[in-house]
């Protein structure tokens, strides 16, 4: 965009309407005091005595208005003519101007809907831009699918279709690319029913990035929290303009409702991308650097995210930010839910503690815009008291970390001790996690279906990752390998990263299937990260933020191990949909609708002392109802060894009150050590034996 000449306009148009500090942002003047020329302007900055704004005027140059109205803080006014698509800026008046409005840095409107950019000289400049927009969304409708029957499935737009061979070039990598029939198909058709998108809200990349060449591929970065960002539309729609990206953001998300998906977004309230105190203002800092980030006594920031900052969410005009820009997105977009990053920032109080009080999740809770949208904490960050698993209240869901590290504990970890002559643990803990994590979620009256289960998620290993490595490789992100995770609980079966030798391969195969497998039978919600259905490495990086390249790109093979993993993947999709549609509809929210038995190798209920045992690597959970049904037996064998087991017999179930003294059918619906599926559909008697294979499952139907 070209500067212009800055010509401040008399109050005489400003008087014959009448200004709002309500809503905050730019918008069209509404009621008796409509045009289609002028603009209400409401920007929050108390500790700023005036401001002025800056904008382009029709006739391309940039001129100024200063808001007359204070009200709780709220400058506000009428600012005009203005154009749709015009680009804006804060500024305090007085103050002199660090350039040219249209080529200096100002300050972004909060509220901004759009953003634009001027990288002519040496630091881009940032202006949010004045756009307002209709979108006709036809019949299409929220699916609405219940927690019960959600599979979330997490995904980065770019990454997820730059490389599919099916998406048109043109669109790869885009909004339109993810709206696409071959990936709203292989969605589908995968079984997943909602895509979690990393952050699509307008973000920009850390300073230290750009000296190493890279650039902040994942987004945790936010400068506009109402802007879509525009870098993962078309190239057509960004020339098009704001209007265009906001239009093609929308259809993919009537593309995906109308295949019966849902679309959440990753949201990242708990900082800005203004960085560390210090660090040049682009709009919060300048507005009200006190008013917005939180401070310690000495006026220092107090930074609870590792970012710079934390937004400070004891302000009631904070959370009301935040409460603003969700309910755009879900009425404006017609988004279905919201995974919030760092969670726990966005709910600590005056004394910056947490709590499952806090007025933000009161707001959230009693929000009519936010309900019946789903509501996924990462429940910590990295401030006092920060790990908050299970704390959240009702209407949430938490990402579980603990279910994480304990089915990994027992594929991989104890895989490995194993193979080192040392001991495993113990099954009492897999199997709390796989029931729901009922001991982290009843604590605050939710059911397992506050569980948001995962073994991997963006940062971390893939889940191949998980099978090749014992150690981190992120030498390529320029900082000597310090950054991400070193706890990864993993184990590479003998040999760091890729081999050639066939056995390796098969049992780092069969135990990426475990671990699917223990993620899409266990009670409450799972999560699949994009590309692990079919065992898609990143060579070791567990922090691939700023690898926007084919390291870190879902790349869609043909191979054979690809195909069985995915296969695998569907048929435990398919099996997790069998299992629930045979139980009462309020499984397994209500514990007196439902049960999970467990049964030993032979057979018979699990004791205290085969539950603490380190040596009990061989478990039975059979799902069923106090009604009677029984809808499906998994069989669980972590040791090094084959282990002959016996079904629960007939008596035994009776005694445990499902079904009655007559022999029932168990037919073989999965076996991760059989990619081919040849013992599929083997039937055995209740009470029979069978043989499990080592370090494997086995799902039967009932």
């Amino acid at each position: 965009m070209s500067a212009g000449t800055v010509q401040p306009i008399s109050r005489q148009g400003q008087a014959a309407h009448s200004s709002s500090e309500f809503p905050l942002g730019l918008h069209r003047l509404r009621g008796r005091w409509a045009d289609d020329s002028h603009a209400n302007a409401a920007v929050w900055a108390p500790s700023i005595p005036s401001i002025d704004v800056h904008y382009q005027s029709p006739t391309g140059g940039w001129t100024s208005e200063t808001l007359p109205g204070l009200d709780g803080g709220v400058h506000h006014g009428v600012i005009g003519p203005i154009a749709q698509g015009a680009s804006y800026a804060f500024w305090p008046t007085g103050e002199a101007l660090p350039g040219a409005p249209g080529t200096a840095q100002l300050l972004l409107d909060p509220y901004g809907r759009a953003i634009d950019v001027d990288d002519a000289a040496s630091s881009p400049a940032y202006f949010s831009v004045f756009v307002e927009h209709s979108f006709d969304w036809g019949a299409s409708e929220r699916p609405r699918t219940p927690w019960r029957d959600t599979v979330v499935y997490e995904a980065h737009v770019k990454g997820l279709t730059q490389l599919h061979p099916e998406v048109p070039e043109n669109l790869r990598g885009t909004y339109a690319g993810l709206a696409h029939p071959a990936m709203v198909g292989y969605l589908k058709e995968l079984g997943i029913t909602a895509v979690e998108l990393l952050p699509v809200h307008f973000h920009i990349d850390e300073p230290h990035l750009e000296p190493l060449g890279l650039t902040n591929y994942w987004g945790y970065n936010t400068l506009g929290f109402f802007a879509a960002h525009s870098a993962y539309a078309t190239k057509q729609a960004r020339a098009d303009g704001p209007e265009a990206v906001i239009a093609e953001f929308k259809g993919m998300v009537k593309q995906l409702h109308e295949a019966g998906l849902e679309v959440i977004l990753d949201v990242v309230y708990n900082h800005t991308a203004e960085g560390p105190q210090g660090r040049p203002a682009l709009c919060w800092r300048g507005l009200g650097d006190r008013d917005y980030y939180r401070h310690d006594d000495a006026g220092r920031y107090v930074d609870t995210t590792g970012c710079g900052n934390s937004l400070d969410f004891s302000k009631t005009k904070v959370v009301e930010f935040a409460l603003d820009s969700l309910r755009y997105w879900a009425e404006e977009f017609q988004i279905d839910g919201f995974r919030f990053d760092l969670a726990v920032t966005l709910c600590r109080d005056e004394s910056n503690t947490f709590t499952p009080r806090h007025p933000f999740l009161v707001a959230a809770g009693a929000s009519r815009a936010l309900r019946g949208v789903k509501l996924i904490a990462e429940p910590w960050d990295i401030g006092m008291c920060g790990w908050q698993t299970g704390n959240f209240p009702h209407g949430w869901a938490d990402w579980n970390d603990g279910f994480r590290d304990t089915v990994k504990d027992f594929w991989l970890r104890d895989h490995a001790a194993l193979r080192a002559g040392g001991r495993a643990s113990s099954p009492g803990q897999l199997a709390g996690r796989l029931a729901g994590s009922t001991d982290t979620f009843a604590r605050s009256g939710r059911s397992p279906l506050a569980s948001l289960n995962f073994v991997t998620a963006h940062d971390g290993f893939t889940l191949a990752d998980l099978t090749m490595y014992d150690r981190k490789h992120n030498e390529d992100n320029g900082e000597g390998n310090r950054d991400g995770h070193s706890d990864n609980r993993s184990y590479n079966h003998g040999v760091e990263g890729r081999s050639e030798d066939e056995g390796i391969i098969a049992a780092r195969e069969q135990t990426a299937r475990n671990l699917m497998a223990s993620l899409l039978i266990s009670l409450g919600v799972p999560m699949i990260t994009a590309g692990d259905e079919f065992g898609r490495t990143q060579r070791g990086n567990n922090n691939a933020y700023c690898q926007d390249n084919e390291l870190a790109w879902v790349h869609w093979p043909q191979d054979a191990a690809a195909r069985r993993m995915l296969e695998a993947t569907r048929t435990l999709l398919t099996i997790r949909r069998d299992f629930l549609a045979g139980l009462p509809a309020s499984f397994p929210a209500r514990s007196d609708s439902s049960t999970l038995l467990w049964f030993s190798a032979a057979g018979l209920p699990m004791t205290p002392a085969e539950w603490d045992n380190p040596a009990t690597r061989t478990v039975q959970f059979l799902l069923g109802s106090h009604g009677g049904t029984m809808n499906g037996l998994v069989v669980m064998n972590g040791s090094l060894k084959e282990q002959r087991i016996h079904l629960p017999a007939a008596w035994i179930l009776q005694n445990q009150g499902i079904g009655d003294a007559q022999p029932r059918w168990f037919e073989r619906t999965f076996d991760s050590a059989d990619p081919a599926m040849k013992r599929n559909g083997a039937r055995l008697l209740s009470g029979e034996a069978d043989s499990i294979a080592a370090n494997s499952v086995s799902i039967y139907r009932c």
